[in-house]
Protein backbone atom coordinates (compact mmCIF):
# COMPACT_ATOMS: atom_id res chain seq x y z
CA UNK A 1 0.00 0.00 0.00
CA UNK A 2 1.18 3.68 -0.90
CA UNK A 3 0.93 5.95 2.36
CA UNK A 4 -0.01 9.64 1.33
CA UNK A 5 -0.23 11.03 4.71
CA UNK A 6 0.80 14.45 5.07
CA UNK A 7 0.45 14.76 1.52
CA UNK A 8 -2.52 17.39 0.51
CA UNK A 9 -5.54 16.68 -1.89
CA UNK A 10 -6.91 19.27 -3.82
CA UNK A 11 -10.46 18.93 -5.79
CA UNK A 12 -8.37 18.69 -9.15
CA UNK A 13 -5.64 15.98 -7.63
CA UNK A 14 -8.40 12.90 -6.88
CA UNK A 15 -8.07 11.36 -10.00
CA UNK A 16 -7.89 7.54 -8.59
CA UNK A 17 -11.02 6.41 -5.57
CA UNK A 18 -10.00 6.22 -2.36
CA UNK A 19 -10.04 1.95 -2.55
CA UNK A 20 -7.30 2.13 -4.81
CA UNK A 21 -4.63 5.23 -2.88
CA UNK A 22 -5.25 2.02 0.22
CA UNK A 23 -7.54 4.02 2.89
CA UNK A 24 -10.58 5.10 3.34
CA UNK A 25 -12.57 8.20 2.40
CA UNK A 26 -12.66 10.90 4.52
CA UNK A 27 -15.41 11.51 5.87
CA UNK A 28 -18.34 13.77 4.76
CA UNK A 29 -18.04 16.51 6.58
CA UNK A 30 -14.09 17.15 5.34
CA UNK A 31 -14.77 16.02 1.69
CA UNK A 32 -14.89 19.26 -0.25
CA UNK A 33 -18.29 20.25 -1.85
CA UNK A 34 -20.12 17.99 0.65
CA UNK A 35 -23.79 19.60 1.53
CA UNK A 36 -21.87 18.77 5.53
CA UNK A 37 -19.70 21.63 5.10
CA UNK A 38 -20.04 25.08 3.26
CA UNK A 39 -18.11 25.55 0.02
CA UNK A 40 -14.20 26.21 -0.09
CA UNK A 41 -13.53 29.47 -1.52
CA UNK A 42 -9.95 29.57 -3.39
CA UNK A 43 -8.50 32.98 -2.74
CA UNK A 44 -5.14 34.56 -4.09
CA UNK A 45 -2.87 36.03 -1.50
CA UNK A 46 -2.40 39.79 -2.02
CA UNK A 47 0.22 41.00 -4.86
CA UNK A 48 2.45 42.50 -2.35
CA UNK A 49 2.64 39.67 -0.54
CA UNK A 50 3.47 37.59 -3.84
CA UNK A 51 6.36 40.13 -4.85
CA UNK A 52 8.28 39.65 -1.25
CA UNK A 53 8.12 35.79 -1.48
CA UNK A 54 9.48 35.85 -4.76
CA UNK A 55 12.39 38.81 -4.33
CA UNK A 56 12.95 36.70 -1.42
CA UNK A 57 13.78 33.14 -2.84
CA UNK A 58 17.07 33.23 -4.45
CA UNK A 59 17.22 32.63 -8.24
CA UNK A 60 19.48 29.64 -8.93
CA UNK A 61 20.66 27.47 -11.78
CA UNK A 62 22.10 24.15 -12.68
CA UNK A 63 25.29 23.83 -14.73
CA UNK A 64 24.82 21.18 -18.05
CA UNK A 65 28.48 19.77 -16.78
CA UNK A 66 28.66 19.35 -13.19
CA UNK A 67 24.77 19.51 -12.06
CA UNK A 68 25.38 22.04 -9.07
CA UNK A 69 23.58 24.38 -8.59
CA UNK A 70 24.69 28.40 -8.98
CA UNK A 71 22.95 31.37 -6.79
CA UNK A 72 21.91 34.54 -9.23
CA UNK A 73 23.56 36.23 -6.41
CA UNK A 74 27.21 35.32 -6.71
CA UNK A 75 27.54 35.27 -10.41
CA UNK A 76 29.50 38.09 -11.62
CA UNK A 77 28.00 40.18 -13.85
CA UNK A 78 28.91 40.61 -17.88
CA UNK A 79 29.97 43.54 -19.33
CA UNK A 80 29.72 44.38 -22.27
CA UNK A 81 31.45 46.71 -24.39
CA UNK A 82 30.23 49.37 -27.10
CA UNK A 83 31.87 50.72 -29.40
CA UNK A 84 30.39 54.43 -30.13
CA UNK A 85 31.62 55.35 -33.56
CA UNK A 86 32.90 59.15 -33.22
CA UNK A 87 31.09 61.62 -35.30
CA UNK A 88 31.94 64.47 -37.72
CA UNK A 89 32.00 68.19 -35.98
CA UNK A 90 30.97 69.79 -39.07
CA UNK A 91 28.17 67.01 -39.90
CA UNK A 92 27.21 65.83 -36.82
CA UNK A 93 24.76 62.80 -38.09
CA UNK A 94 27.71 61.30 -40.19
CA UNK A 95 30.68 59.60 -38.78
CA UNK A 96 34.23 61.30 -38.88
CA UNK A 97 36.32 60.76 -41.76
CA UNK A 98 39.53 59.13 -40.62
CA UNK A 99 41.84 59.64 -43.63
CA UNK A 100 41.62 63.42 -43.58
CA UNK A 101 43.25 63.82 -39.80
CA UNK A 102 46.82 65.86 -39.73
CA UNK A 103 45.75 67.45 -43.39
CA UNK A 104 45.54 71.53 -43.00
CA UNK A 105 42.40 72.64 -43.10
CA UNK A 106 41.09 69.71 -41.72
CA UNK A 107 37.25 70.10 -40.83
CA UNK A 108 35.48 66.25 -40.97
CA UNK A 109 33.77 67.11 -43.93
CA UNK A 110 33.58 64.10 -46.60
CA UNK A 111 30.18 63.41 -46.84
CA UNK A 112 30.53 61.33 -49.62
CA UNK A 113 33.37 59.51 -48.46
CA UNK A 114 36.20 60.33 -51.00
CA UNK A 115 39.09 59.91 -48.61
CA UNK A 116 38.17 56.30 -48.19
CA UNK A 117 38.67 55.24 -51.52
CA UNK A 118 41.34 57.76 -52.90
CA UNK A 119 44.62 58.57 -51.98
CA UNK A 120 44.55 62.07 -50.02
CA UNK A 121 47.37 63.16 -51.69
CA UNK A 122 46.00 63.15 -55.05
CA UNK A 123 42.14 65.12 -53.26
CA UNK A 124 44.71 67.54 -51.91
CA UNK A 125 46.38 68.51 -55.30
CA UNK A 126 43.18 68.54 -56.65
CA UNK A 127 42.13 70.65 -54.47
CA UNK A 128 44.67 72.87 -53.93
CA UNK A 129 44.31 73.19 -57.88
CA UNK A 130 40.70 73.81 -58.52
CA UNK A 131 40.64 76.95 -55.35
CA UNK A 132 43.73 78.80 -57.12
CA UNK A 133 41.74 78.18 -60.47
CA UNK A 134 38.53 79.87 -59.04
CA UNK A 135 40.79 82.42 -56.91
CA UNK A 136 41.89 83.43 -60.01
CA UNK A 137 38.70 83.53 -61.65
CA UNK A 138 36.70 85.20 -59.30
CA UNK A 139 38.99 88.32 -59.76
CA UNK A 140 38.72 87.83 -63.22
CA UNK A 141 34.59 88.01 -63.56
CA UNK A 142 34.93 91.12 -60.72
CA UNK A 143 37.53 93.32 -62.32
CA UNK A 144 35.98 92.57 -66.53
CA UNK A 145 32.88 94.21 -65.17
CA UNK A 146 35.08 97.72 -64.31
CA UNK A 147 37.59 97.05 -67.02
CA UNK A 148 38.10 95.65 -69.89
CA UNK A 149 40.55 96.25 -72.55
CA UNK A 150 38.02 97.37 -75.37
CA UNK A 151 38.36 97.42 -79.03
CA UNK A 152 36.08 94.84 -80.97
CA UNK A 153 38.02 91.73 -79.99
CA UNK A 154 37.36 92.56 -76.22
CA UNK A 155 33.65 94.08 -75.98
CA UNK A 156 32.61 94.30 -72.43
CA UNK A 157 29.86 91.51 -72.02
CA UNK A 158 28.67 89.05 -69.07
CA UNK A 159 31.13 85.97 -68.55
CA UNK A 160 28.69 83.93 -68.93
CA UNK A 161 28.54 84.98 -72.57
CA UNK A 162 31.73 85.60 -73.52
CA UNK A 163 32.37 82.09 -73.43
CA UNK A 164 30.63 81.32 -76.16
CA UNK A 165 31.90 84.46 -77.89
CA UNK A 166 35.30 83.55 -77.45
CA UNK A 167 35.01 80.14 -79.02
CA UNK A 168 33.91 82.00 -82.28
CA UNK A 169 36.60 84.31 -82.20
CA UNK A 170 39.38 81.48 -81.36
CA UNK A 171 40.38 83.48 -77.81
CA UNK A 172 39.63 79.88 -75.68
CA UNK A 173 41.75 77.83 -77.97
CA UNK A 174 44.56 79.87 -76.52
CA UNK A 175 43.19 79.25 -73.16
CA UNK A 176 43.13 75.51 -73.86
CA UNK A 177 46.31 75.56 -75.27
CA UNK A 178 47.47 77.42 -72.19
CA UNK A 179 45.83 75.25 -69.67
CA UNK A 180 47.08 72.19 -71.29
CA UNK A 181 50.67 72.60 -70.93
CA UNK A 182 50.50 73.79 -67.31
CA UNK A 183 48.04 70.54 -67.07
CA UNK A 184 51.40 68.32 -68.65
CA UNK A 185 53.99 69.98 -66.18
CA UNK A 186 51.71 69.41 -63.52
CA UNK A 187 50.71 65.64 -63.83
CA UNK A 188 54.81 64.89 -64.02
CA UNK A 189 54.82 66.55 -60.52
CA UNK A 190 51.81 64.68 -59.34
CA UNK A 191 52.84 61.16 -60.48
CA UNK A 192 56.36 61.61 -58.82
CA UNK A 193 54.62 62.61 -56.18
CA UNK A 194 52.07 59.42 -55.96
CA UNK A 195 55.20 57.46 -56.52
CA UNK A 196 56.97 58.08 -53.22
CA UNK A 197 58.63 61.33 -53.83
CA UNK A 198 59.20 64.07 -51.12
CA UNK A 199 56.75 66.52 -53.09
CA UNK A 200 54.07 67.51 -50.92
CA UNK A 201 50.69 68.10 -52.56
CA UNK A 202 50.36 71.61 -54.38
CA UNK A 203 53.91 72.45 -54.32
CA UNK A 204 55.37 73.65 -57.22
CA UNK A 205 58.06 75.52 -56.08
CA UNK A 206 56.47 79.33 -56.94
CA UNK A 207 56.83 81.43 -54.00
CA UNK A 208 58.08 84.88 -55.66
CA UNK A 209 56.92 86.81 -52.05
CA UNK A 210 58.92 83.70 -50.06
CA UNK A 211 55.53 83.70 -47.78
CA UNK A 212 56.90 79.84 -46.91
CA UNK A 213 60.60 81.25 -46.19
CA UNK A 214 59.80 81.16 -42.46
CA UNK A 215 58.57 77.71 -41.30
CA UNK A 216 56.68 79.20 -38.56
CA UNK A 217 54.03 80.64 -40.20
CA UNK A 218 53.94 78.07 -43.09
CA UNK A 219 51.16 76.54 -41.98
CA UNK A 220 49.56 79.23 -41.15
CA UNK A 221 49.48 80.43 -45.06
CA UNK A 222 48.53 77.05 -46.66
CA UNK A 223 44.97 76.87 -43.74
CA UNK A 224 44.63 80.51 -45.36
CA UNK A 225 44.88 79.16 -49.07
CA UNK A 226 42.42 76.32 -48.18
CA UNK A 227 40.31 78.57 -46.70
CA UNK A 228 40.34 80.74 -49.72
CA UNK A 229 40.43 78.39 -51.90
CA UNK A 230 37.33 77.10 -50.91
CA UNK A 231 35.19 80.22 -50.87
CA UNK A 232 36.04 80.98 -54.36
CA UNK A 233 35.12 77.44 -55.46
CA UNK A 234 31.49 78.47 -54.39
CA UNK A 235 31.98 82.23 -55.02
CA UNK A 236 32.36 80.85 -58.74
CA UNK A 237 29.68 78.67 -58.71
CA UNK A 238 27.75 81.39 -57.74
CA UNK A 239 28.62 84.12 -59.60
CA UNK A 240 28.11 82.00 -63.02
CA UNK A 241 24.45 80.74 -61.76
CA UNK A 242 23.41 84.61 -60.78
CA UNK A 243 24.77 85.76 -63.86
CA UNK A 244 22.56 82.94 -65.87
CA UNK A 245 19.35 83.51 -63.67
CA UNK A 246 19.45 87.70 -63.56
CA UNK A 247 21.58 88.47 -66.80
CA UNK A 248 23.20 91.21 -64.32
CA UNK A 249 26.63 91.32 -63.54
CA UNK A 250 28.19 90.38 -60.06
CA UNK A 251 28.14 94.00 -59.08
CA UNK A 252 25.64 95.83 -60.52
CA UNK A 253 23.45 92.53 -58.74
CA UNK A 254 24.78 94.17 -55.54
CA UNK A 255 24.60 97.89 -56.61
CA UNK A 256 20.65 97.24 -58.13
CA UNK A 257 19.62 94.02 -56.28
CA UNK A 258 16.86 92.15 -58.75
CA UNK A 259 14.79 89.84 -56.56
CA UNK A 260 14.27 86.64 -58.71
Amino acid sequence: AISTRGVPRFPEQNFLPSKALGRRPPPPSLQPNSPHSPPTRHTSPPLSTMFAFVTSVPVTSVSAFTGRAISSRTAAPVATVTMAAEMSKSVPFLTKPKNTAGWVGDAEFDPIGFSDYIDMKWLRESELKHGRVCMLAVVGMLVQEVYTFGGSYFPKMLPVEAHDYFLKTGGMTQIMLFIAGFEAISYYATMQMMQGSDRQPGDFGFDPLNFGKDASKLKTFQLNEIKNGRLAMIACGGFIHQQWVTKTGILDQLAHFKPL
